[in-house]
């Protein structure tokens, strides 16, 4: 598999959209349920299009690719990385990484990835019925 770069407006546009509502969301968002959850089902499918605004690669692989990505940096928290890195007092690391480890971000992690395949398939059959 051979990986072809190419510039896809669609996507990108997705990406700076939802790259808006997540900078909205960390900066005047402080409630319970959107900011922890909404804000990591939300940057799978950040992290999804905006590969998939200069890669052309199939569907599956890259949103399973984004999942395990998050997976890792979730489970990076869990083994305090941050600051066995000595980034602790780094706030741009603090944001990018995270500091601290959730169950509940793996499982939204997981619902933002099977959004962004159910949309997909809705894309890609709608396409085809054209």
């Amino acid at each position: 598999m051979s990986i072809r770069f190419r510039f896809n407006t669609y996507y990108f546009i997705i990406a700076i959209i939802i790259l808006f509502a997540e900078i909205i969301i960390a900066l005047f968002v402080h409630d319970e349920i959107i900011r922890p959850y909404f804000g990591d089902l939300l940057v799978v499918i950040l992290i999804y299009s905006f590969i998939k605004s200069f890669i052309n690669t199939p569907t599956l692989p890259t949103a399973i690719a984004v999942l395990l990505f998050s997976y890792i940096i979730e489970l990076s928290q869990y083994f305090h990385i941050i600051n066995k890195l000595g980034l602790q007092r780094s706030q741009l690391a603090r944001v990018i990484m995270g500091t601290s480890f959730g169950w509940a971000d793996l499982v939204m992690y997981t619902a933002g990835i099977a959004v962004v395949l159910l949309l997909e398939i809705t894309v890609s059959n709608a396409m085809k019925i054209k």
